[in-house]
């Protein structure tokens, strides 16, 4: 497996987290907040979005539908469905290009890998040529813009593709791309629809799937659900990376608000999955000595129910197995049936050899 980030190589012995505040931030300042908001809680990386609303939507009337957060009379939380203009939704997320530059800064300072999304050949340039981002994301939407593709894989970066609605096929076409131009650097996001996304949608199975498909990338899981029940399930499931949208504030009426973590529940998020970690353990059936030895007091050795001499032959009717397993194993003993004993055996003490 040849996939680095951050000059690190990422295999599946350590999921990668990843807070998303790209369209959480209202401009640079809450943008550096929700930087150091992710430095606190120790995350890995933070990912941001460069998009230009003003080039890349021709109809700026098309509506988006999502769901913010409110809460009725009964200080109840509420999901409430609306559309806007996606225009106005990218807009929010512009930041120019001095801005960019402040925000790379900002990250390396305070000691985070940040990456973002790109939609045109010349931002590429612009984020790995001139601010030395390392990974580029490819939006959900552009898994079938071939040409940015393999531009970016010719820029020899990570490249995380963002799959969303994908059709499979669309999928393979894209990791070809990438290693036709010779690049085998590949995080391949199951990201499910819907903002935020209904159980329905979420098939965590895929990550299985995709794993088995493309064994020599890692999977990640892009989250657009409330909570992290969805994350704990896609790392059990062998996701190496978790994508989870931070902001400042979850009642913001707008686009990826209402399902984002905010203030300890971030922190938080990162305990979760490291525990989760720890508990997954190995592959294997690897038990500390600590634990063998452990285990002896609840186990069960042969014990003399009356005195035997040296000598005396080694009966089953004059053993019961008793804890602790402190003397022979089942097994073991059964071996010795018949056999003399090396030494006298007061009553209660394990047969020992």
């Amino acid at each position: 497996m040849k996939v680095k980030l951050n000059g690190e190589k990422l295999d599946y012995s350590k999921v990668h987290i990843v807070f998303e505040a790209g369209p959480t931030h209202t401009g640079l300042e809450s943008a550096k907040q929700l930087v150091d908001i992710a430095v606190a809680a120790e995350a890995d990386s933070i990912k941001f979005q460069t998009i230009d609303a003003d080039r890349l939507m021709a109809d700026k009337k098309i509506e988006f539908e999502y769901a913010y957060l409110s809460q009725n009379e009964k200080g109840e939380k509420e999901y409430i469905k609306t559309k806007e203009p996606l225009y106005d939704i990218l807009k929010r997320r512009h930041l120019t290009k001095d801005e960019w530059i402040s925000l790379k800064l900002y990250c390396d300072q305070q000691g985070i890998h940040m990456f973002t999304t790109a939609c045109y050949k010349d931002e590429v340039d612009f984020l790995v040529d001139e601010l030395k981002i390392d990974s580029i994301k490819i939006n959900s939407s552009d898994i079938n813009q071939l040409e940015l593709i393999r531009y970016v894989a010719k820029k020899q970066v990570n490249i995380q593709l963002d799959t969303g609605s994908s059709d499979i096929w669309e999928i393979e076409k894209a990791i070809v791309a990438i290693e036709e131009e010779g690049n085998e650097n590949i995080i391949i996001h199951h990201c499910p629809s819907g903002y935020p996304a209904h159980l329905s949608s979420i098939h965590l199975n895929m990550i299985s799937t995709l794993r088995k498909m493309f064994p020599n990338y890692i999977v990640a899981f892009s989250d657009h659900s409330p909570g992290a029940d969805m994350d704990i399930a896609a790392v059990a499931l062998g996701a190496g990376m978790v994508e989870k949208t931070i902001t400042l504030d979850r009642y913001i009426k707008s686009c990826e608000h209402s399902y984002s973590l905010q203030d300890e529940e971030v922190t938080q998020f990162v305990k979760i999955i490291r525990e989760l970690e720890i508990a997954l353990g190995d592959n294997r059936r690897v038990l500390p000595k600590e634990i063998r030895k452990k285990r002896l007091n609840t186990r069960r050795s042969p014990y003399a129910i009356r005195s035997l001499k040296k000598g005396d032959l080694i009966r089953e009717e004059d053993f019961e197995f008793r804890r602790p397993g402190h003397g022979l194993t089942e097994s073991e003993f059964f071996q010795r049936i018949g056999q003399s004993l090396d030494y006298d055996l007061d009553v209660n003490k394990p047969l020992v050899k």
